[in-house]
């Protein structure tokens, strides 16, 4: 039982430094889990952090609270899932309750505006770093569908004016595609 209590701790203080100290979105959140729950605990793989990122990706929400959820729904369940939602939530609704208080005295500061520009840098180096893992996990499945849908999405996406969410679906649609073929082929 202590051990479990020592486990929730865990998460909570984890979880709140998270998302107390990540901006910038979900993609961001992606090295922290990481550093935390697989470098530090082990309590999972780097594939498996991909597929709670893909999960987190595909369902309702926000990816941070997404991600950071399932984590911890896979280190303790359900109450693991709870903590971490929770934990999730406290740092941003505090950070933006102060900042609609003093949002007048907050916009016009030469400071904050140069710490916010300072933070762009380091979210868009942190978003690279996370497609740069997915891409390469994607790659390592020597799947020449997979691999030939990472640059025909990029390239529809970058060179054409078709909506992301039609690419997406097609995306899914292949893979269904796929997946009933293969089923097909089984039976």
């Amino acid at each position: 039982m202590k051990e479990k209590w020592k486990l929730y701790l865990w998460l909570i203080r984890v979880n709140l430094f998270i998302s107390a100290f990540t901006f910038g979105g979900g993609y961001v959140v992606v090295p922290m889990v990481k550093k935390y729950f697989v470098y530090g605990k082990g309590y999972f793989d780097e594939d498996e952090l991909m597929e709670i990122a893909a999960i987190a990706q595909s369902t309702p929400g926000a990816i941070a609270v997404n991600l950071v959820s399932l984590a911890g729904y896979r280190v303790a369940g359900t109450a693991g899932l709870v903590i971490s939602a929770v934990c999730a939530v406290i740092p941003p609704l505090v950070i933006l309750s102060v900042i609609s208080v003093c949002y007048s005295a907050v916009i016009s500061n030469a400071l904050v505006a140069a710490v916010l520009k300072g933070m762009q840098a380091g979210v868009a180096a942190l978003i690279v770093d996370f497609i740069v893992d997915m891409t390469g996990r994607i790659l390592k499945e020597k799947s020449l569908l997979l691999d030939g849908m990472v640059f025909v999405s990029f390239g529809i996406s970058f060179f054409t004016d078709v909506n992301v969410i039609f690419v997406l679906l097609g995306c899914c649609g292949v893979c269904m595609a796929k997946v009933w073929i293969n089923a097909g082929k089984e039976s």
